[in-house]
């Protein structure tokens, strides 16, 4: 066992909290990568389910994530690359309009992606429990 000196004491507490931080930081930055990454596949399959469609085509092929870390905060970011504008047009419902630019009806939104993201939040926050 390790004896420290009690002027040391601050600094042995400060360098364990330091450890312990980096430590939970890795962890979590880890968790967020999986969970993105599965994430991706969760939307694809939730799209072709919600819009009953077998064959691939640019909303369904466009899904991909992206990863950032900075010094204290680790983001996933799940998006459509191919139609970037899409995505919250389906999910949210649009005016309708005909060639003459006159609307004529609204398009109800199929919600596809707020599940999806309620359950990765879900399962983050489960993942991250666990390694801990």
């Amino acid at each position: 066992m390790k004896r420290t000196p009690i002027d040391g004491l601050t600094i042995a507490i400060k360098a364990t909290l330091e450890q312990y931080g980096e430590d939970v930081f890795g962890i979590a930055a880890e968790a967020v990568k999986k969970v993105t990454k599965a994430g991706v596949k969760a939307v694809r399959d939730s799209a072709k389910e919600k819009f009953n469609t077998s064959t691939p085509s640019p909303y369904l092929k466009g899904w991909t994530s992206r990863f950032e870390e900075g010094r204290t905060s680790a983001q996933g970011t799940i998006y459509n690359k191919d139609v970037p504008g899409l995505p919250h047009l389906l999910e949210f419902g649009h005016v309708s309009r005909n060639g003459t630019g006159r609307t004529f009806g609204r398009v109800e939104g199929r919600p596809h992606i707020a599940p999806v993201e309620q359950k990765l939040a879900e399962e983050l926050q489960a993942r991250i429990r666990r390694e801990l």
